[in-house]
């Protein structure tokens, strides 16, 4: 039987697909019976499971802040962050394991994934400037943003909404609420106020 020829690319792509399933199910053994190859013939494209989840990341952020960029180009303010929104959700819906993938910060160690989510995040901040947020305050309006959205499409993934309710309404009232907190300030100018 001929060997089967396989580039780095066709292991990533496969390791993707896994992935969807979760990031557990993303291992050689797997890996290698999906590809039709023996499990150690992937050293010959991957230095190991590490360097594959590593890979995955590194596809994940670069496509999610692709997503991101498409669909907020040109926007700002409101419109921008809704476009985020609704990107951001149909990413992790369409790709649930690289999704899951993008949520532990890089260690500084790795240049490359460090430049992934730097972008990621640069998106983000640029976005912010609508309502000149800057330092901390625009920290935390990202981690706002990030966790109401992350909170969100992880509960639907996972079934939890049975009220009567359709998901989409309640994802636009989310927003809504964001959009909200937004144009109430910055937790620094609030402080201020109260003095």
């Amino acid at each position: 039987m001929p060997r089967k020829r396989l580039d780095r690319d066709q292991v990533l792509a496969a390791a993707v697909a896994l992935a969807d399933d979760g990031l557990e199910h993303v291992t050689f053994a797997r890996l290698a019976e999906v590809l039709g190859v023996r499990a150690p013939s992937l050293y010959n494209h991957v230095d190991g499971r590490a360097a594959l989840l590593r890979l995955i990341t590194l596809r994940a952020l670069t496509e999610l802040a692709d997503a991101i960029a498409a669909e907020a180009a040109g926007l700002a303010g409101e419109d921008a962050v809704r476009a985020t929104a609704h990107a951001y959700r149909a990413y992790a819906r369409a790709h649930p394991g690289s999704y899951e993938a993008t949520l532990a910060a890089p260690s500084g160690e790795d240049p490359e994934l460090r430049a992934a989510a730097d972008r990621l995040v640069g998106l983000l901040m640029s976005i912010m400037r609508a309502w000149q947020l800057e330092g901390d305050d625009a920290i935390d309006a990202i981690r706002a943003l990030r966790s109401a959205l992350h909170g969100f499409v992880t509960l639907e993934r996972a079934g939890g909404f049975a009220l009567k309710r359709e998901p989409d309404a309640s994802f636009a009232a989310l927003i809504a609420l964001l959009l909200r907190g937004l144009s109430g300030g910055s937790e620094s100018e609030r402080r201020r106020a109260d003095r």
